[in-house]
């Protein structure tokens, strides 16, 4: 996942923590371990068919992309409780609505505030799905033009609070 703009992203309370936790992980040991491994291939010799080195580039390439997105994720985020208590779609918000004629839950948000393992669906709020139900009332119906142009229908019949 790639947070490349510098749209304020929200957040638990737990998800940045987490966040924080692995930036500080991949920033000392990460580093580190990479820097370990990369020194110990080119002690191999020939770089040009040295498949640990070249590994080991790809694997620190990886890791200085995945700080790049904590920094800039964690620099435009807002930490706080979601809207669902006073039954407002938000960020943040676990939503049951019926998208065309489907039902459908989901959390509004950043994949980031998801705990590790989980199954459920996330929605950005700059998705075209997640800027026609941002901000609206449970019982609302909206809708939105998908990437292939179709109008699709969207009733919110839930809203609740993500509790990771």
């Amino acid at each position: 996942m790639s947070q490349d703009n510098d749209a304020t992203t929200w957040l638990t309370p737990d998800a940045r923590d987490r966040l924080q936790a692995e930036l500080e992980t991949l920033s000392g040991e990460g580093r580190a371990e990479i820097v370990g491994r990369i020194e110990a291939a080119r002690e191999e010799g020939d770089l040009k068919e040295n498949g640990g080195y070249h590994a080991a580039k790809d694997e620190q390439g990886k890791i200085e992309a995945r700080i790049r997105t904590l920094i800039n994720l964690l620099k435009h985020a807002t930490v706080g409780e979601s809207t669902a208590a006073d039954g407002i779609v938000g960020p943040g918000t676990v939503v049951t609505a019926t998208i065309a004629g489907d039902p459908s839950t989901f959390l509004l948000g950043n994949r980031e505030i998801i705990a590790p393992g989980s199954d459920l669906s996330v929605y950005s709020e700059t998705s075209p799905l997640g800027q026609a139900i941002n901000g609206v009332k449970v019982g609302t119906t909206t809708s939105y033009t998908a990437p292939n142009g179709k109008e699709i229908m969207v009733a919110v019949t839930a809203v609740e609070t993500y509790v990771p």
